[in-house]
């Protein structure tokens, strides 16, 4: 490797990750180099396989933009490692770090059971079982009262219309919309709040919804990386840009080193010079 894309490429190895690796950043913390010079040796080191850049989108929601960034290896790499890499790194997802599970509490040492259990006093009262928790459909019937005092149930009148108000429950419908469709366009005067709950239980059933998958619409994830042509920028998928190239930028040879003027015979060409002045 020539001595400048060297010395470049060993300062881009000491940079932390994040640093700025454009072109006018590095030419500006290399002064013996300049812009083209610097943009000549990333083009090689490209072209040998220590890096790519990439465009990719930053950012989450609606704040979202497209970033520039440059993948450096210390160790050269083929172009079907970087297209593999490149195109992994566009479709990976960002998760967050699972939280460690909990230690299993069989790991805590066992309480000592006590040498003899407490002798129960007569007078020590049992607790008493706690009641049966009751259904959704009947929490949301005993609250119509306190929605609206028209429909004040009794405890009685809700296990009664308890099956009915499940049947909405059975179709997919939250205690919201159950409440609403209860409560909606009350007459001034309720005589019969039972009476009143039982007609709109069964008059306003809400249609049963077919079981069954839902069905899906496969989205294809959008790529979110794409390499970038390390000579002019032009972006393209990783398996486009062999050698970090677009096909333009490969087509055009590359530089080579000037070399100076093969040596002439000095002897020949004044023996030439001699004959040239005898002609008449």
């Amino acid at each position: 490797m020539p001595e400048r894309e060297r010395h470049i490429a060993g300062y881009v190895d000491r940079l932390p990750d994040g640093a700025a690796m454009d072109i006018k950043s590095l030419a500006k913390s290399l002064p013996l180099y300049g812009q083209m010079a610097v943009s000549s040796a990333l083009k090689a080191l490209g072209v040998a396989g220590h890096l790519r850049r990439v465009r990719c989108l930053a950012g989450e929601g609606d704040q979202v933009r497209w970033v520039s960034r440059t993948y450096w290896s210390r160790t050269a790499r083929d172009n079907e490692w970087w297209d593999t890499f490149l195109t992994t790194q566009g479709s990976r997802p960002t998760p967050e770090a699972a939280p460690a599970p909990p230690k299993a509490d069989a790991e805590a040492p066992a309480p000592t059971p006590p040498a003899s259990a407490p002798h129960v006093v007569p007078e020590q009262r049992t607790q008493a079982t706690p009641p049966t928790a009751s259904s959704p459909a009947y929490l949301a019937l005993a609250q119509l009262g306190r929605r609206d005092t028209r429909l004040a149930l009794s405890a009685a009148d809700c296990r009664t219309l308890e099956p009915l108000a499940a049947s909405w429950f059975a179709r997919g419908v939250d205690t919201d919309y159950l409440t609403q469709a209860l409560t909606a366009g009350l007459p001034a005067q309720v005589g019969s709040p039972v009476g009143l709950v039982r007609r709109r239980l069964t008059d306003k059933l809400p249609p049963l919804v077919a079981s069954g998958p839902t069905p899906t619409t496969t989205v294809t994830p959008k790529r979110r990386l794409l390499a970038e042509c390390t000579e002019c920028g032009r972006p393209g998928a990783p398996e486009a840009l062999p050698d970090g190239l677009c096909r333009a930028c490969r087509a055009t040879p590359p530089e080579t080193p000037a070399t100076p003027p093969a040596e002439r015979d000095v002897h020949a060409l004044v023996e030439e010079l001699r004959d040239l002045t005898r002609l008449p």
